[in-house]
């Protein structure tokens, strides 16, 4: 009896222990998934120690290497065909991770190659970067750094310039300069850059920042222009859209937060009302053009341009509702801008918000926005039959060319198979095969936008505009997109993945997780029961081609009053359908009687080709039809519902002064 009693007390005391063993591994595992507290050494962590070994770390690099890499995990303008990113910061929910990777993207062969130098600049997100100007390359200001929990912030008011062609970064040394921020935006005119805005945090308070600078690239130095008193300027704010032009810059949109009183009641006896300060969300619809003189030829050294802010109208058909974080790239005298969130409601449990995944181009001299919306290609019998025809020609073309170069050679006394002919054959095989590499790139396609996101990185490079990355919010939780798409701006012929990686886990709050993308899926289901063939559902902002002349129509009032009075334009104007080669083609001669008349008042003109003049006529007819491009895919949505998927001019069928007879046959 005494052995059984005992055998029951070890068997308890086993039990116990395995039950406080698993209570104790049960609290380990939920506290790896919880931030730390306060107090832990992550959050004491010394930046200037950790930016120091960074530092350290740079330094062992001898020199500046490129290899082939992966896509990157953090975030600019560039270079030919190539795309430049840097920097960058990722957030788990849990710790910030920063970054000062320098990733290239080659277009040409869908390649990513990772950079590595001895002078690259300290790991940073919330910096800018913009194109050189006339001074070429690219040049990056300020950013911001902080300890992983982000309890602590540290600003930069560094200037770097990245030379594209050797992958080198200078850090440009110099007395004066803006002081640190992040949050702000940079752009270029002729010799000088334009830096604007951004903010300063410094963990008990945010301070939005409305000053200029403008950066000299010729003389090394910075202006900051002085305007009076009492002088119109914008208000200070970040995450705005600057976008350069031809006579300074454009400035529209962005965000801050300014001190607001809200009243709160007593319930004490004789109950009085009291007010307190809290810090209210804005963000900004104004737009600013902001117009840059420079200094005349014969001023002193070092004389500073003269600036001045202009304060334009409301622009017509802006994005509904306003939203914050929708990005900017500039192409063709307009400004292209992708996603955004709007903030709809605020509580005790904190804000609701609505992203945007809709895309708008802003036609900066018009002062007008126009949303852009993906078109399924046009197919019909006619145009397979033609495109089977020139198919047919440019085998026979192929043919004739090959059978001519192979009678070249014999009357050359060389032989077919003796490769005599050594110094075009080689640069054909190397032209072959970058066609084959370019032919090999078959990216998939999708015709709907990528998921709503804000505070996406845009670029343009020939006509195709690339979206990297963004966030999305839901609940609590942070999404960072790990994932690059491009678009053609000029047929919106569907959304193409450059590379797309699926999303890390949240280590923040533990309620209940969900993926973005499933979003999508749910909205896909629903959109199914449509039937097949239909067109991408478009958001209640767009307009129906049926109803667009009505829209239009009615908005003439609007238009006049942004846009001013309008000139009577006498140049030529693009037709539906009409390619940008086809238009040049057609009106060449308009073009290039324009350039000689400016000419009259240009003292170099003497010293000007043929060769110059046309290269001119085809900057002003491709801008024409840049700006044009939005009305006229309109006229051609209209067209295509009306069936019509061709317009001729009738001297195309048989000249201006045709008879019906001519144009029958």
């Amino acid at each position: 009896m005494a052995k059984d009693t005992k055998q029951k007390k070890a068997d308890k005391k086993a039990r116990v222990a395995q039950k406080q063993q698993k209570k104790a591994t049960q609290k380990d595992k939920k506290q790896s998934k919880k931030p730390k507290d306060d107090d832990s050494d992550v959050e004491d962590a010394d930046l200037d120690a950790i930016l120091a070994a960074y530092q350290k770390q740079q330094e062992q690099f001898l020199k500046v290497t490129e290899e082939v890499s992966e896509p990157p995990s953090p975030p600019s303008p560039s270079n030919n065909s190539e795309l430049f990113l840097f920097g960058g910061e990722y957030y788990n929910g849990a710790l910030a991770t920063f970054f000062n990777d320098l990733y290239v993207y080659k277009i040409n062969s869908d390649h990513w190659r990772k950079v590595t130098s001895p002078n690259t600049p300290l790991p940073r997100s919330g910096h800018a970067m913009c194109q050189g100007g006339n001074a070429g390359g690219i040049y990056m200001f300020g950013g911001e750094f902080s300890s992983p929990k982000q309890g602590t912030f540290y600003h930069y008011n560094d200037l770097w310039r990245l030379e594209p062609s050797t992958r080198e970064w200078t850090k440009l040394e110099g007395k004066g300069g803006p002081p640190a921020r992040s949050g702000h935006r940079m752009t270029y005119f002729k010799n000088y850059i334009v830096l604007f805005g951004g903010f300063q945090d410094t963990s008990q308070q945010t301070k939005y920042l409305q000053d200029v600078w403008l950066y000299d690239t010729q003389r090394f130095n910075w202006h900051s222009p002085a305007f009076p008193p009492a002088s119109q300027r914008p208000d200070a704010r970040s995450s705005f859209s600057l976008l350069p032009h031809d006579s300074g810059a454009v400035i529209y949109g962005g965000y801050s937060r300014v001190k607001a009183s809200t009243a709160i009641s007593k319930s004490s006896k004789g109950g009085r009302q009291g007010s307190r300060v809290t810090m209210k969300p804005v963000v900004h619809q104004d737009t600013w053009f902001l117009r840059i003189i420079p200094p005349a030829s014969d001023s002193a050294v070092n004389t500073p341009p003269t600036v001045r802010w202009e304060r334009r109208k409301k622009p017509v058909n802006t994005p509904n509702p306003p939203r914050a974080g929708a990005t900017h790239a500039h192409h063709k005298g307009r400004g292209i801008s992708f996603g955004g969130v709007h903030d709809v409601e605020e509580s005790d449990e904190g804000i609701d918000s609505e992203f945007f995944n809709q895309l708008y181009a802003y036609n900066i001299d018009r002062n007008r926005f126009f949303q852009l919306s993906l078109r399924r290609p046009r197919t019909s019998a006619k145009k397979a039959g033609a495109a089977a025809e020139r198919g047919r020609r440019g085998r026979g073309k192929a043919n004739e060319e090959e059978l001519l170069r192979n009678l070249a050679m014999i009357e050359n006394k060389g032989s077919l198979d003796d490769g005599s002919d050594d110094t075009t054959l080689p640069e054909a095989a190397e032209d072959r095969d970058e066609t084959e590499i370019e032919e090999k790139i078959e990216k998939p396609v999708m015709w709907e936008m990528p998921h709503p996101r804000f505070n996406a990185q845009l670029t343009v490079q020939d006509d195709i505009l690339y979206i990297f990355g963004g966030t999305f919010e839901k609940g609590d939780q942070e999404f960072t997109f790990d994932e690059m798409w491009s678009i053609d701006l000029g047929k919106l012929d569907g959304v193409k993945e450059v590379f797309k990686r699926d999303l890390e886990d949240w280590q923040g709050s533990e309620d209940e997780e969900s993926d973005p993308d499933e979003e999508d899926d749910e909205g896909s289901d629903e959109d199914e029961d449509e039937g097949e063939g239909t067109e991408p559902s478009t958001p209640a902002t767009s307009v129906a081609p049926d109803e667009l002349s009505a829209e239009i129509a009615s908005s003439e009032a609007e238009t006049e009053e942004a846009e001013g009075p309008r000139v009577e334009d006498k140049l030529p104007h693009p037709r539906p359908f009409e390619a940008l080669r086809e238009f040049f083609a057609r009106t060449s001669n308009d073009w290039q009687d324009v350039v000689l008349e400016a000419m009259k008042y240009d003292r170099n003109a003497a010293s000007r080709s043929v060769k110059d003049i046309r290269k001119k006529a085809f900057e002003h007819a491709e801008g024409k039809w840049w700006d044009c491009r939005e009305e006229v895919q309109a006229l051609e949505d209209e067209q295509e519902a009306a069936d019509i998927s061709e317009v001729v001019s009738l001297d195309q069928r048989g000249g201006e002064g045709a008879t019906g007879g001519a144009r029958r046959r």
